[in-house]
């Protein structure tokens, strides 16, 4: 039963059928097996997500409530090209579920009965991307173990594979019942029916039989009683006739009767890599016209399958030019970090259970080839914060550089010509945007994505390597990141906000140097929800003209999506040591307040006064959970704010001075009132240094 989606259209939901599961709205219905049912849901932004959820009568088994968590545990592992990312899962609930992306399209077997075969470049590129996938698995420790035309996906952005119902670690713990015969007959190899191991060697075999079906139409072993197949399998030749020449030896070194003598499946994808280069340069020089294809984009580019969409689905809203983070969101970002008065180190990085950072994510979560940026207490920023108010910049100090808030102001012909253009960025522009080539774009190319990187590494989460591409025609620079499996909301909001002011800063000081030549202005952070993705959803959007701070009459202010990032824990230590000695001396001076006979009272509960870091804006928020109500009133509320910056500024000042990477300079107060879950802002400002 694919979690995937379906070659049929969403089907109308029927009586009895969940509206929720998780935190997926649901749809429809995109097919039901013996397993379960798999359903169309939505989640909170309208991204198209298929939910497996597991027949009651199975869920009653024990044994298969077992094999179903070890699924989704080795499903977590397992991340990287022409695969369909794991989102969520709940193997514990009374009906179990779990999520992955929609991939759209047909199956093989499928599209070879209404379509025919695969030829030229499209072959090519179904080689290479299931081999692809392949190599990603593997290289997760994990088995497939049914590798078959029914679970590769022809989507229009490339072939998928996927459903890992039946996987198993390469360690040898199974999935599957013992003694029980599992996969498909003529996709099995010999060495299984012969001795029932399982290895990724056995993954190739099949491969080299997929390969075949798909170049000619037949399956390589023939039909017929599976018994009659396995002899086959085990004691004849496949029937080649029909496959590519160049493609056919790397076929039938994959089909070898002995599993040694199969290649590995990255040395597959690295073979049909190369032959699906060739075939781009053969088209290329019969074709002039055409722009070069650069070598991650090969797949894609020479991947020819329609799109067919389903109407049933409702197509995502339009992202705004600047979001403001849902308040049950900074609630909850809020809450959940004020267990403690101090936001604490997470041990271990991010909660493996959750899949952040699970072995099959490429370390990064980043496109395949992508490299994290080396883990430190923390990344000096290559974007300086705003110089203080009264503070002439300093040429030696790169933090004293004021990021430009109106760098096109007074240029009578500038090169960017979209400034006050409120559109949003489309997905036509990202998908024609391309790595940078000129020295310039090299540059801003390197600034934003380690700037995004530092910001992001502060709250460990530097996994989400962005990808940086350009559109000349549109004067827009996009910022990609995903696919990551089961990333919670919050943490891709920082990588958007990261995303956009990293750009944003870049693109300032770029059109202040040479306003007459640099023709980029606009921004956008754009998320994939798996790789091969021609639909990604632009999430943020602005342009470098009219600045990248919020300010309020010219002086920063403090907002709630800042105050949410502050809320997740800091893995920085100089963070960590600083945010616990200002919490305690911002409790020592309210107390000190109290006992001077103000008027003033205890907020009450343990550890009342929260302090965390917003990396993004360079902010350090304050905030109370006022249970007794005692800043209900302007005099107390004033006096808080008065305690906390006379508090907060000497602070960083002091570490601003003694450590040339400091580079928080600003403060925020916030309040949250005993029968609110939403904290006010009430007082932002910035320290003088």
């Amino acid at each position: 039963m694919s979690t995937a989606g379906s070659p049929e259209r969403v089907q109308p939901p029927r009586p009895g059928d969940p509206s929720r599961i998780g935190p997926y709205r649901i749809i429809g219905r995109l097919g039901a097996g013996g397993m379960g049912t798999v359903y169309a849901g939505l989640t909170a932004e309208d991204l198209r997500v298929a939910v497996k959820v597991i027949h009651p009568a199975q869920a009653e088994d024990p044994e298969f409530r077992a094999r179903f968590r070890r699924e989704v545990q080795l499903s977590a592992r397992v991340q990287g090209p022409c695969l369909v990312p794991l989102l969520a899962a709940d193997p514990e609930a009374a009906s179990p579920w779990l999520a992955t992306a929609y991939a759209p399209g047909l199956t093989l077997n499928q599209h070879l009965a209404e379509h025919g075969r695969l030829t030229g470049g499209t072959l090519y590129a179904f080689a290479t991307g299931t081999a692809q996938a392949l190599a990603a698995i593997h290289a997760a420790g994990v088995v497939h173990r049914d590798v078959k035309p029914q679970n590769v996906i022809l989507t229009p952005a490339g072939p998928h594979v996927l459903d890992f119902g039946i996987a198993r670690a390469a360690d040898g713990t199974s999935v599957t019942r013992t003694g029980v015969l599992t996969g498909t007959p003529g996709w099995i190899s010999p060495e299984y029916y012969r001795t029932s191991t399982a290895g990724p060697e056995g993954d190739v075999f099949a491969w080299g039989a997929l390969v075949a079906y798909a170049a000619t139409g037949r399956l390589p072993f023939g039909g017929g009683a599976p018994d009659a197949v396995a002899f086959r399998v085990m004691s004849g030749e496949p029937d080649l006739d029909g496959v590519p020449e160049t493609l056919r030896d790397t076929v039938v070194q994959a089909l070898a009767k002995e599993p040694g003598e199969r290649p590995a499946a990255a040395a597959v994808a690295e073979r049909c890599s190369r032959l699906l280069a060739a075939q781009a340069t053969q088209v290329l020089a019969a074709d002039a016209g055409r722009e070069p294809t650069r070598t991650g984009t090969l797949v894609t580019s020479e991947w020819h399958i329609p799109a067919a969409d389903d109407p049933a689905w409702r197509a995502p809203a339009p992202a705004s030019r600047r979001r403001t983070l849902l308040a049950v969101l900074v609630a909850a970002a809020v809450l959940g970090a004020a267990t403690g008065g101090v936001l604490a180190f997470r041990g271990g990085g991010h909660d493996t259970q959750a899949g952040r950072r699970g072995a099959g994510t490429h370390a990064t979560g980043a496109p395949a080839g992508a490299s994290a940026a080396p883990r430190a207490d923390r990344t000096a920023p290559t974007s300086p914060a705003a110089t203080p108010v009264g503070e002439a910049p300093s040429p030696s100090d790169p933090r004293r550089i004021p990021v430009p808030v109106d760098p096109l102001a007074g240029v009578s012909d500038p090169a960017f010509t979209r400034a006050g253009d409120e559109s949003e960025p489309t997905s036509d522009e990202w998908r024609t945007s391309v790595g940078a080539s000129a020295p310039g774009e090299t540059a801003v190319d390197r600034a934003v994505r380690a700037d995004t990187t530092s910001m992001l590494a502060t709250k460990d989460m530097d996994f989400m390597t962005p990808t940086v591409t350009f559109d000349k025609r549109a004067q827009t620079v996009f910022v990609t990141g995903g696919p990551v499996s089961q990333l919670p909301d919050d943490d891709r909001e920082v990588f958007v906000r990261a995303g956009e002011t990293a750009a944003c800063t870049a693109l300032a000081h770029r059109l202040a140097e040479d306003p007459t030549a640099w023709s980029y202005g606009r921004y956008a952070v754009v998320w994939k929800s798996y790789d091969g993705d021609t639909e990604a959803s632009v999430l943020g959007f602005g342009e470098a003209t009219d600045g990248c701070l919020t300010r309020i009459a010219g002086q920063w202010q403090g907002d709630e999506e800042g105050l949410a990032t502050a809320g997740i824990p800091s893995s920085d230590k100089a963070e960590i040591r600083v945010a616990d000695a200002t919490d305690k001396a911002v409790t020592a001076e309210w107390n000190a307040r109290i006992a001077q006979g103000d008027g003033l009272a205890p907020f009450g509960g343990d550890d009342p006064v929260s302090l965390g870091f917003d990396p993004v804006e360079k902010a350090a928020y304050v905030w109370a959970r006022d249970t007794n109500e005692v800043l209900v009133g302007r005099a107390q509320r004033s006096n808080f704010q008065d305690a906390v910056s006379t508090t907060v500024c000497p602070k960083l000042t002091a570490e601003y001075r003694a450590d040339k990477t400091w580079n928080y300079t600003r403060w925020s107060v916030a309040v949250m009132e005993a029968n609110s879950r939403i904290p006010e802002i009430i007082a932002s400002g910035e320290c003088p240094v």
